[in-house]
């Protein structure tokens, strides 16, 4: 059974953006929100070399990180080919446009 932690209204995440919340089990976690509003939730470090994937770009179903350019998808959390490795995704859903995050 998931337990979900209201984490802010949708607005509140820019479109192709992210907001971090900090977590005292799993440290930081990214929420990302697309163009079309769909919201996911990765943590918040690069597999490569930890770069701080809420800082990266958001563009057809991943983030690419700012260090070094892996693009990271959001759903799954895996890295895009030639890449390889996987960043933690975590539960989030939208309701009434608000964001809850699975804890």
């Amino acid at each position: 059974m998931t337990d979900w932690k209201k984490i802010c209204a949708l607005s509140d995440i820019p479109a192709l953006g992210s907001r971090v919340v900090k977590t005292a089990r799993h440290g930081d976690i990214a929420i990302f929100r697309n163009a079309a509003d769909e919201v996911f939730a990765v943590h918040d470090r690069c597999p490569h070399k930890h770069g701080p994937l809420s800082q990266g770009i958001v563009h057809d179903g991943r983030v690419t990180c700012p260090l070094h350019g892996w693009k990271i998808d959001l759903a799954s959390g895996e890295a895009a080919a030639p890449d390889t490795g996987c960043a933690k995704t975590f539960a989030v859903r939208l309701e009434n446009g608000e964001v809850y995050l699975g804890v």
